[in-house]
């Protein structure tokens, strides 16, 4: 498993990349498309890449659909009720990250 992981890291920049280059996704966002049959889109911060919960979306996605993402973003095969509770508790624990490093900075 862990020498898959930089292989993902590496297509997702590529992805980044374009995206902000074609599509204007904000800086520090990527599109990424839910769902099993029809896709939706979803931009979403960077910062949630880093996040094992959302790692493990893009193994799902990494093994059903390999490294081509047709549409322009990420491809992640879940129900979209299930991605929008992830995003949602990663939004708040990112959010909550902040206040705690503003807090802790005098």
């Amino acid at each position: 498993m862990g020498f898959r992981f930089p292989s993902i890291i590496v297509n997702t920049k590529q992805v980044l990349r374009a995206q902000q280059l074609q599509s204007g996704v904000p800086k520090g966002h990527i599109a990424v498309y839910v769902g099993e049959v029809q896709r939706k889109r979803f931009v979403v911060p960077i910062s949630f890449l880093n996040h094992p919960l959302f790692v493990d979306l893009l193994h799902q996605a990494e093994e059903e659909f390999g490294f081509n993402h047709p549409m322009g973003g990420l491809t992640i095969p879940c129900k979209e009720d299930t991605f929008i509770d992830l995003a949602s508790r990663l939004d708040f624990l990112v959010m909550t990250q902040e206040k705690q490093r503003k807090s802790l900075q005098f």
